[in-house]
Order: structure tokens, then sequence, then C-alpha cells
């Protein structure tokens, strides 16, 4: 098999179990050919994933807390000194409190949703940040977002504006990163249940209606999003920049 991505490195922030859309994006990165850096957020996390770790065979395996004081910073001081240089960066992580999440955002505190947007957008910004000089030949940078930010999604809370600004920041950022060759996408599967999906109430009724209504009445998986996500990384993709790149059966174009 052609493996179009050989030689690439990539990180990959955000994997915790089997079901996690970042498990499904290395897989399909490694299948590429694609040598790896993965991060855990926890060592119980760590220990959760130890046998995707050994399936996926990553050269960097690090701990990343990204609300922890030099996490972030400390995982690409490892990939300039191990690898001197990064092609592909994966951002697959989403954090909102219980209350604000199944809440009304109007009564979101403000703790609370700055915490939200810290974790699930900033954390991109800051990513980029730190991939911009390591991506001096250009590359690829990926986030994941869902149809509530361009939708309202019952039960999806102030999520849904944070993923809207999350997008928003990708239009922004595809600008800024576009001249040194940077390409900049979020990714948005349809429902999928994932750790992060199972805080969201009701989660179930979600993966009916997408299965029901979207045109091509199936689910989507990890892996489908994983194909995806090898493709925008591919030269098959070097011109395209700043796209929500929706892998959702068809759902979005649903009323």
């Amino acid at each position: 098999m052609t493996q179009a991505l050989a030689g690439k490195y990539a990180l990959i922030v955000g994997m915790a179990n089997a079901n996690s859309i970042a498990y499904g994006v290395a897989k399909a990165l490694k299948d590429q050919g694609v040598q790896l850096a993965i991060t855990y957020q926890t060592e119980r996390t760590k220990d959760f994933i130890a046998p995707l770790l050994e399936e996926l065979e990553p050269a960097i395996v690090l701990k990343c807390n990204v609300q922890e004081e030099g996490d972030l910073e400390a995982v690409f001081a490892q990939i300039q000194q191990s690898w001197g240089r990064l092609d592909i960066g994966v951002h697959s992580i989403a954090f909102a409190l219980k209350d604000d999440l199944h809440g009304r955002v109007v009564d979101s505190s403000a703790a609370g949703f700055a915490l939200a947007m810290d974790v699930s957008c900033h954390s991109f910004i800051r990513m980029a940040k730190l991939a911009e000089p390591l991506m001096n030949q250009g590359g690829t940078l990926l986030t994941m977002s869902y149809l509530g930010a361009e939708k309202v999604v019952q039960n999806y809370g102030v999520m849904g504006p944070v993923k809207a600004a999350l997008e928003a920041s990708v239009r922004y950022l595809a600008n800024e990163l576009g001249s040194i060759k940077i390409r900049v996408h979020a990714v948005s599967p349809g429902p999928i249940m994932t750790r992060a999906a199972s805080g969201i109430p009701e989660f179930n009724a979600l993966l009916s209606q997408a299965s029901q209504h979207a045109p091509m009445r199936e689910l989507v998986d990890i892996d489908d999003v994983g194909a995806a996500a090898a493709f925008l990384c591919s030269d098959g993709a070097k011109r395209l920049t700043g796209s929500t790149f929706y892998v959702d059966g068809g759902m979005n174009i649903i009323a």
C-alpha cells in the first residue's frame, strides 16, 4: 500500500481511550507512514491508552494537560529536540463544567465559560503558535468541532458558542499562517459515542436522529474521521485551508 504521508511527523493531543476521535486519526496517519507523538492528560489516562500506544508505536509519549502551565510548551520542546520539525498537529480536546454543559447558555458562569473557552478553543491557538516555528516547510493543523457550532443542538449548552469561536479561530489562523504554507481546518464529525459525548444529556437521541435523518442514513465512526483527517494532511488537499470539513453523512445540510 502506498503511504502518502511517509516521513511526516504528527502530534496527536486528546486521545483518551479506544473510542476517541484522536485514536481514529492516529490510526489513519500511522497507516499512511506518519511518525507519531501522542500526549495523555493524566497518569490514569495513560493507563487507559496503554494498549493503544503499543499498537501505534509513537516515538514520543508525554503528559499534556493544557490547563497546567508549561505542559504544552514541554511537548513542543521535546518535538524540537527529537525531530526538529512538525508536519501535522491534531487538537482533539474539549471540556466544559457539567452545569454549563447541561444548563442554559444564558445561565453559564463567567468562570465556566472562560474555562470551556480556554481548554476547547484557546489551547488550539496556543498549539498553533508553538507549531509555527516547527512547520517552516509547511504543515497542517486540525481541530475537532461539531454542528452545534453552527446550529442550536439541544443539550449542547455552552459548547455551542465555544465551538463557534473555535471555527472562527480556524479561519483567522488559516489566514495568518497561509503564507508560510500552514493549512488549518476544523473537522466536524457527526455524533460519535466518545467519552466527551457521554457527558451530553440524551446523546442517544442525537445518534438516532443522525441515523434516521442524515442523507446517507448511517452514523459515522472514528475511522471515517481518521480517513478525512489523513486526506486533509495530504498533498491532495494542499490548496485547501480554513474550512469546517463535515464528516457527518450530510447531516449539516438538513434543516
